[in-house]
């Protein structure tokens, strides 16, 4: 007997949630057209969230626009989540419709408990949709590792940065103890 997946694409996904199917404080997100249930988001993973967003806030004002926590649109079979995603700025908002890759300047995943699946799917999946730049926070190692030169195999730029290291975006520098703080 062969067990078969069912895959949904991004319609079906959204006419699943128009409804009620998903309980509204479900965390979910569509990858590949299966739908995955991501793990609650722990005290250390909204604090770095937070301190992000507000350095990003301060230092590019009016360069990009954050889109925290928020759906973005890869193709028809996979709408991920990623924690910030620092968009190219549209006068509306992104009301239109989602991100997509051409949209997309940086991707930031931060993790605790969900390291080896934000490296092994979620950042493949960003290289495969030519995302320039996706960096994947570990907050118990403190550790930032910077993913640049996608291909549809992945990144071939992949660079660990700790507490002393600094970060470019956009030209500006983030020292990585400012993101992780103490």
């Amino acid at each position: 007997m062969t067990i078969a997946k069912q895959k949904f694409n991004s319609q079906q996904y959204h006419l699943m949630a128009e409804a009620g199917v998903f309980n509204p404080e479900s965390r979910i997100e569509l990858i590949k057209g299966e739908i995955i249930t991501m793990s609650p988001i722990g005290r250390k993973h909204g604090s770095c969230v937070a301190r992000l967003d507000r350095l990003i806030q301060q230092l590019l004002a009016n360069k990009v626009f954050v889109w925290v926590q928020n759906s973005i649109l890869l193709d028809n079979g996979s709408e991920p989540q990623p924690d910030l995603t620092l968009l190219k700025l549209r006068d509306d908002f992104y009301e239109e419709r989602l991100p997509t890759p051409e949209d997309i300047l940086l991707i930031i995943e931060v993790a605790d408990s969900t390291i080896e699946y934000d490296r092994h799917t979620k950042m493949p999946l960003y290289a495969e949709f030519g995302i320039p730049e996706a960096w994947l926070i570990d907050v118990n190692a403190k550790t930032l590792t910077k993913y640049t030169n996608p291909s549809p195999k992945g990144y071939k730029s992949i660079e660990s940065l700790d507490g002393n290291d600094v970060v470019l975006v956009l030209e500006i520098e983030i020292a990585i103890k400012d993101i992780l703080g103490s």
